[in-house]
């Protein structure tokens, strides 16, 4: 008998899990997979959006007509950390003589060397991967092989380039985006899944404003993982980092608000869009509100979040102006770098065409200039 376990957040599934399913099925194959829901993953530290439950479901729901498969709630009803290894352990107690797999994507293959246990995983089970996308695995052979005396199945399926945490950013935003199964997406928008209630502030931008909040998104939370930035902090500033750039002053949602002093009309958005955040749409969290309140002209001393919102917004994938890809580049090599770099160009740019620099723009390049002369 060849069994083996699939595990994830699934946080939501989608096409590219069944289809690798069905493809170590074939290859394999396999006479039982077992889709396992974490309770928590390890290398997620802000959790699941979803709750287990609603993940559980929607698994069901997308592999309700494959052959051989299950969908346990072992790790849902064991609680706390899901961590692999036991879980492989369990495995083995189930089926003692069975030949066991443990199917990984590209990106989790890639991390595997830092799990918690990876050599009494392999006592287990036998590591089944498949690339996705431009992530190609073979590389990783000999360097598996070094670090753990044996090797992983490589399975010839290659998946597209689908991603849970892009799903939930499209979800966010209200699209129906390819990659969900119509029937688990039904179920997404019956249970009012990844979605928020701030989202209504995109009701006040353009429709073309609104892609454009969308792909800052996008980038945003790509980088965010890797800063150790939380999804919903990142995705939230960057959905409403430009509700009021169409919201007039004399509009009743600004009743309260002040804006500061010689403020140019370029800049005067951040400020009453980091004003509706808070009064109007309910945002709490200051560094989220800090991000949209200097989105456009940076300052002194940004938090983290401030930099990721406002290179993001500067970088999206539809801006086209001269320099650009090198300052992609550097946004996921260097965010401080980049940065500055940004400044420093965009200060030189208003000058030579003789328009006035904000003064926080001035002061921030200034400032991320100078502690870049120092690291160097």
């Amino acid at each position: 008998m060849k069994v083996a376990l699939f595990g994830g957040s699934f946080d939501p599934v989608h096409s590219e899990h069944v289809r690798l399913v069905q493809a170590a099925i074939t290859e394999l194959g396999l006479d039982r997979v077992l889709v396992m829901p974490s309770y928590r993953a390890p290398h997620k530290a802000d959790g699941a959006a979803a709750d287990g439950n609603d993940r559980l479901k929607m698994c069901r729901i997308a592999f309700s007509a494959a052959e051989n498969v299950e969908v346990s709630d072992f790790e849902l009803n064991a609680g706390g950390t899901s961590y692999t290894y036991l879980t492989c352990r369990w495995l083995k107690e189930l089926f003692p003589a069975a030949e066991r797999y443990f199917l990984v994507g590209a990106d989790m293959l890639e991390n595997f060397f830092s799990w918690k246990n990876p050599d009494d995983i392999l006592k287990n089970v036998t590591l089944v991967a498949c690339g996705r996308g431009a992530e190609k695995i073979g590389g990783l052979h000999a360097r598996f092989r070094a670090r753990f005396g044996t090797d992983f199945f490589e399975l010839a399926f290659s998946g597209n380039e689908v991603s849970s945490t892009e799903l939930r950013v499209a979800l966010a935003f209200g699209k129906d985006p390819d990659g969900l199964d119509p029937a688990v997406l039904r179920y997404i928008r019956e249970r009012g899944l990844y979605r928020y209630e701030a989202a209504r502030a995109l009701d006040l931008e353009k429709p073309e404003r609104v892609q454009h909040s969308y792909r800052v998104a996008l980038l945003a939370v790509r980088r965010a993982k890797g800063l150790g930035i939380p999804f919903e902090k990142a995705l939230l500033a960057a959905m409403l980092h430009d509700c009021g750039k169409y919201v007039p002053l004399s509009s009743p949602l600004l009743s309260g608000f002040t804006p500061p002093a010689d403020v140019p009309e370029p800049v005067l958005h951040q400020y009453t869009g980091a004003y509706l955040a808070e009064h109007v749409f309910g945002i709490g969290d200051e560094d989220i509100l800090q991000a949209i309140r200097y989105h456009t002209s940076g300052r002194a001393g940004m938090s983290v979040l401030e930099k990721l919102i406002y290179l993001s917004d500067l970088l999206e994938e539809s801006r086209t102006f001269k320099g650009v890809e090198d300052l992609r580049t550097l946004f996921w090599a260097d965010l401080d770098a980049c940065l500055a770099r940004s400044l420093k160009e965009q200060t030189e740019y208003l000058k030579g065409s003789g328009k006035p620099v904000y003064p926080l723009t001035e002061q921030a390049e200034a400032y991320y200039s100078g502690l870049q002369k120092a690291k160097n």
